[in-house]
């Protein structure tokens, strides 16, 4: 099998790991999940943690061929459209990223200017579909759950499964944002536990669990059965969702959550500017 070499950029400050795929056999890669800097209190962008990628693209001489979404993140906005000018590539994320947009469509009032139907990504791709990275071969499992729209890129011997798990000390993804579930988180996560024990897993956010000491964001099928606080092998359905549903009913919303799906919803684009050039993030009273 595959192995592509996998190379993680960690954001601190989100606790997002963004990741570079590359084809070992030759010079193309994907980028997958990043992140553009955002600061809240100022409402200013900036591309230190995008820029970093793009000069790691650049010194290896690769070829971007996907920036991939795993979901439309609610703790990050994305780089996608910013790193695509700079050095290429193709964005895409689950076809039911359409169910999300008519959602927060109606959330941040966007009005029907604003397009539902996914058109402002490259690629939709929905469960069984199959892309390539040079010669290497990339499969698409939707694992909703955490949103409709999840999936899971399975390359070689490596999945990057964003949200849907975290390293075994942590658990899984929340489930109560709007379209989430614990009952179908719980059976997305059993399709990436029937991937072989040695199957890389790549995670999309670590917190340091209590009592460990680093950041970490590798682990394998095999330990996530054997470990995970939340799914480990044995665990029933009725067990995860009663854990799951009491745990989000005390989690506070992410931090970033309203200015990243704005922009997120949109392939990573700001909303369009006013008629002097000014963009402007709403945010929406009681309804989140």
């Amino acid at each position: 099998m595959t192995q592509p070499d996998v190379t993680a950029f960690f954001d601190e400050a989100t606790n997002t790991i963004s990741y570079v795929a590359r084809d070992p056999a030759g010079h193309s890669c994907a980028i997958i999940d990043s992140v553009l800097d955002f600061d809240y209190a100022s409402g200013r962008t900036d591309t230190r943690s995008a820029d970093a990628i793009i000069a790691f693209v650049r010194q290896h001489g690769l070829t971007v061929d996907w920036l991939l979404e795993s979901h439309v993140h609610a703790d990050h906005l994305s780089a996608a459209p910013y790193i695509q000018q700079a050095v290429g590539g193709k964005i895409g994320i689950g076809e039911r990223i359409t169910e999300v947009q008519d959602t927060f469509g109606k959330v941040f009032n966007e009005g029907t200017e604003f397009q539902r139907d996914g058109s402002q990504f490259d690629r939709l791709f929905r469960e069984g579909d199959s892309f390539h990275i040079g010669q290497m071969r990339g499969d698409v499992l939707h694992t909703p759950g955490h949103t409709p729209a999840c999936l899971t890129y399975v390359i070689g011997d490596a999945a990057f499964v964003g949200d849907t798990l975290f390293m075994p000390d942590f658990g899984t993804a929340r489930c109560d944002f709007p379209g989430g579930s614990s009952e179908t988180l719980f059976r997305s996560i059993q399709k990436i536990l029937s991937l072989p024990d040695e199957t890389r897993i790549f995670v999309g956010h670590d917190y340091k669990a209590p009592g460990r000491d680093s950041y970490a964001w590798e682990t394998t099928v095999g330990a996530q059965k054997a470990s995970n606080i939340h799914v480990a092998a044995g665990t029933s359905a009725e067990e995860f969702v009663q854990m799951r549903d009491a745990r989000d009913a005390t989690l506070a919303m992410p931090r970033l959550i309203i200015p990243s799906l704005q922009v997120n919803m949109r392939a990573g684009q700001m909303p369009p500017a006013d008629a002097q050039g000014d963009v402007f993030l709403k945010v929406p009273v009681n309804k989140l």
